[in-house]
Parts: structure tokens; sequence; C-alpha cells
């Protein structure tokens, strides 16, 4: 398991940008694929985007997808997660999540698969 914790959540106007990240302790950050979840109170948790582990591929929810952005810097042990032309329909608690490298890809871009799971930061946006 790898300890994750998250920063850059906020409030932000409909329109706006917020950048969030994740940081993995450890020297195994690039053993794991990377995603981003996100869940509004009173719903399910819902798939953001996932990136492989060396950061080749990527696959992002139909929902973010032209929006949202998914990076990863294995030199430091960080993930982000740019947002841009925010909704209101984005505000959640955001959580980045990580999945052992020997887990099927075609799993964890779908969003299964997860073991670790940071603490969550609060995106509000605005109307």
């Amino acid at each position: 398991q790898v300890q994750l914790v998250e920063s850059g959540g906020g409030l932000v106007q409909a329109g706006g940008s917020l950048r969030l990240s994740c940081a993995a302790s450890g020297r195994t950050f690039e053993n794991y694929h990377m995603g981003w979840f996100r869940q509004a109170p009173g719903k399910e948790r819902e798939f953001v985007a996932a990136i492989s582990w060396s950061g080749y591929t990527t696959n992002y929810a139909d929902s973010v997808k032209g929006r949202f952005t998914i990076s990863r810097d294995n030199a430091h042990n960080t993930l982000d997660l740019q947002g841009n032309s925010l909704k209101p329909e984005d505000t959640a608690v955001y959580y980045c999540a990580a999945a052992l490298r020997d887990t099927k890809w075609l799993s964890v871009r779908q969003g299964v698969g997860y073991d670790s799971w940071g603490q969550g930061t609060q995106v509000t946006v605005s109307s």
C-alpha cells in the first residue's frame, strides 16, 4: 500500500480552473497505476481519470474529457489533475487512488482494481 496525500481543493466559479495534487510516499510510486475519483453527497463514487504507471496511457470519463488532464511526475512521486472550464456538476470530494502495476490496465482504466486511497479534497464550483 502507498500513502496518498491530496491538496489543491477549494471554491471556484463556474468556468474557472483548479489543479489538484496527490503526493505519494515511498520509492515505489512507479509500481502503481493511478486514478482520480469523485463523490458528491448522496451519490455514488464516480471514476474521473486514470494514468498508467509510466504515464504513457490515460483514460477519462466522458463527463470530463476535454476539460480535465491527469498527469504524473514519477521523479517526485506526484499525481495531478488539472480541471478547466469547471461546471457546478464537478462539485464533489475528489480522491486520488492507486492500483498495483500488475493490475490489468483494462480494469484500471475503467476505475476498477484500486486498493489505496487518499483522504479526499473538496472541490466546489459555484454557478
